[in-house]
């Protein structure tokens, strides 16, 4: 086999039996050395990075293979462990005469610009938290790059990385030290100090902390000493190696006495012999992370710091190389964050039966910005199949309820078509997973077994939306599919149905609000005053540019596109999104969107994306304010008709641009009005017969509480 040296480039040769560890062991590679070849500081736990054993076989035939990166570093450093017992660190046991060397020829040649390795350092073994980090320590520091050449055995469900990542350090005050996290089963074993002068290892202690922001209900933390503090806005280049068994766990859940199966139901991650499902920060830290402890006890503080991590790490470049051990069939496909890489089966012998062949497959992620995302990695053994429509990709072993599917996306597809334009731009991958449902994108990841169509289509718009339009601004990217959604509410129970979906997302978004700046009417009595009550803080709002809660960028944003769509009409904002979703690179402008909706609808709109979406002025909280009809007088053969005087009060700070509608039985006159923050104004409406009532906001404009406000007209 031909792979790459690592540090000069050239290419080795290598027999391919050193890639597995199914037969006789004939020599060991020591991972301690191969730690160190990385310039890495600590020596490595036996067994860390697989495979530990370079094999031979006498009667295995030639084979020469160009072998992506990942897989030649990983080989080159086995080879290197076996030639360079010299560089074993003092403190390590000597390790046995090894055996004769497999049949073949092996070089591993160095020159003299490769780095040599530096001397390790041991880390103290993982203890229960001894080291009191405060969290704004914790939560000061911010990822914005991570390399990781990532290895998986499925069969002993064993991870180990080799990881570099950039940090900043976005807090207030210089760091003396970092806290970096993992899940609890995966340690820590080489942190090191990345420079244009070289590679500085560095010193750092291990504890267990308690966090639900892993399944385990803890986390392994390595707190870091800094040969130098970092300052507020300096970023480093760390490197690390860490490993560890990552199995299904739900502690979390059995702390808070949730039942077996619904925890099963929810933290599902793992890597297993038939399936490996890591989703990342707030189920499983499969990677670097920063945090200070969460709880699912603690209100929504672990779902509003997983929003805080995705917004906050967005522009971070993340690069994955994957390698994963398998015996037997192949594994076929990796997503990482929603995409997809085939990957490229590797093996020893083609004349070995599948069934016991052992081999490797790699993947290659190149770098691109993580995105409003949490970082995810999935394997399936499955073909992905298309559909015949193509609007959808299903990995499943039921193909059954492949048909259920497509059906479904295939009542879906006119609705998309006609608002976002008459094809999607990817097709939506489906993933059949037991357990919770999980999607990033166009990549859904749920229970495909006794599919229903008629039960399918509403979650479906949300998934299949995601394969029509994209947006790098998490307010439309999650907001278009909820506002589809409620557009297919409409098209298929009616318009009140809609509404009333639309009334049931605003009542938990009214909570979170923020009240508004209006001063109090009355002064707090001394009583009150003097209490010791603690009283709870105010909410902050978000806006929706930088929103990172669900409740703002999917049900505000919803609410926002359904008062646009009022205010502009369904062609301008149909073309708008239509646009929008083939502008490119443009899009990345916050303000993208306002530009396009203007040029189609031909109106101003700064009012309204000022107050509802570059700032959160909270809520509407509209009311009529007085009503004063007069009777007109009749001209020729028309009937008695009326001009009606309204007055309309928001106490709200969001300006609102509100419909207005004059009603006697079935005859109705409605015009707009636009109320400013803590103000009044009026309209005037002509109505041809005797006006019974007056309707103020039809449910289209969210407010604190009631969305709908109506008062009799008194006529004399």
């Amino acid at each position: 086999m031909l792979i790459n040296n690592p540090t000069t480039r050239e290419d080795i040769e290598l027999p391919l039996s050193c890639l597995r560890a199914p037969l006789q062991p004939r020599r060991k590679c020591s991972i301690d050395n191969a730690a160190l070849a990385l310039g890495l500081s600590t020596p490595r736990q036996k067994g860390a990075l697989a495979p530990e054993v370079c094999l031979s076989s006498p009667k295995t035939r030639p084979t020469q293979i160009r072998l992506p990166y990942l897989t030649r570093t990983l080989l080159a450093l086995c080879l290197f462990a076996a030639t360079a017992s010299a560089q074993t660190p003092q403190d390590q046991q000597p390790t046995p005469a090894p055996a004769p060397p497999p049949q073949g020829t092996v070089l591993f040649n160095r020159n003299q610009d490769t780095e040599q390795p530096q001397p390790a350092a041991k880390p103290a073994p993982a203890s229960q938290e001894t080291i009191k980090i405060p969290d704004a320590e914790r939560n000061s520091l911010t990822f914005t790059a991570y390399d990781l050449d990532v290895h998986i055995t499925p069969a002993s469900s064993h991870l180990a990385v080799h990881a570099r990542f950039t940090v900043r350090n976005s807090g207030s005050a210089p760091l003396e030290r970092l806290a970096l996290q993992l899940s609890s089963t995966l340690q820590w074993e080489n942190l090191a100090l990345t420079t244009p002068t070289g590679v500085q290892p560095l010193k750092f202690v291990q504890q267990t902390i308690n966090t639900d922001a892993d399944h385990t209900g803890q986390a392994t933390e390595a707190v870091v000493t800094l040969p130098h503090p970092l300052a507020p806005g300096d970023t480093l280049d760390l490197s690390a190696i860490y490993s560890g068994p990552i199995e299904f766990s739900a502690r979390r859940l059995d702390v808070i006495d949730a039942p077996p199966s619904q925890a099963a139901h929810a933290d599902w991650d793992a890597i297993t012999p038939d399936t490996t499902a890591l989703r990342g920060f707030g189920n499983v830290l499969w990677y670097p992370t920063a945090s200070a402890p969460l709880f699912l006890g603690d209100g929504a503080k672990l779902f509003q710091a997983a929003g805080r991590t995705k917004l906050q790490q967005s522009p971070a470049t993340f690069r994955l190389r994957l390698t994963v051990e398998y015996v037997g069939d192949a594994p076929k496909d990796a997503f990482f964050n929603g995409r997809r890489e085939p990957l490229l089966p590797i093996t020893e012998n083609p004349d070995t039966p599948v069934a016991n062949a052992p081999g490797i497959a790699t993947a290659d992620f190149a770098p691109q910005p993580l995105g409003f995302r949490i970082p995810s990695l999935f394997l399936t053994d499955r073909t992905a199949t298309p559909a015949p429509n193509n609007l959808i990709t299903t990995i499943t072993g039921n193909p059954d309820a492949v048909p259920a599917f497509a059906a479904a996306a295939d009542t879906i597809q006119p609705l998309l078509a006609d608002w976002l334009g008459p094809t999607p731009l990817t097709s939506l991958t489906i993933l059949d997973h037991e357990g919770q449902p999980f999607e990033d994108g166009a990549f859904l990841v749920t229970n495909m077994q006794h599919p229903n169509v008629s039960t399918l289509t509403l979650p479906l718009v949300h998934s299949l939306t995601h394969a029509w339009f994209h947006s790098s601004h998490a307010w439309l990217n999650e907001g278009v599919p909820q506002f589809m959604s409620l557009l297919w509410i409409e098209r298929t129970q009616g318009r009140d149905a809609a509404l009333d979906q639309l009334n049931q997302q605003r009542i938990p978004l009214s909570l979170a609000e923020p009240a508004g700046s209006q001063p109090a009417t009355t002064p707090p009595t001394d009583a009150q005053t003097s209490s010791s009550t603690p009283q709870p803080p105010a909410p902050e709002g978000q806006s929706l540019i930088q929103a990172t809660d669900e409740l703002y960028y999917r049900n505000k944003a919803a609410a926002v596109l359904w008062m646009l769509r009022s205010i502009v009409g369904d062609e301008a904002l149909k073309h708008a999104l239509q646009l929008y979703r083939r502008s490119g690179p443009a899009e990345q402008d916050p303000h993208h969107f306002q530009t396009i909706l203007e040029q189609t609808s031909k109106k101003d709109l700064r009012w309204f994306f000022d107050d509802w979406v570059y700032n959160d002025r909270g809520l509407a909280d509209l009311s009529i304010a007085n009503v004063t009809p007069r009777e007109l007088p009749a001209q020729g053969n028309k009937a008695t008709s009326w001009l009606i005087a309204i007055e309309v009060r928001n106490e709200g700070e969001a300006i609102a641009d509100v419909p207005v509608t004059v009603r006697s039985g079935d005859l109705t006159t409605t015009e707009r009005v636009r109320v400013p923050g803590h103000s009044t104004a009026s309209t005037r409406i002509v109505f041809e017969g005797n006006p019974d009532e007056i309707v103020l906001n039809d449910g289209n404009i969210p407010e604190t509480t009631a969305t709908t406000h109506t008062r009799k007209v008194v006529t004399h």
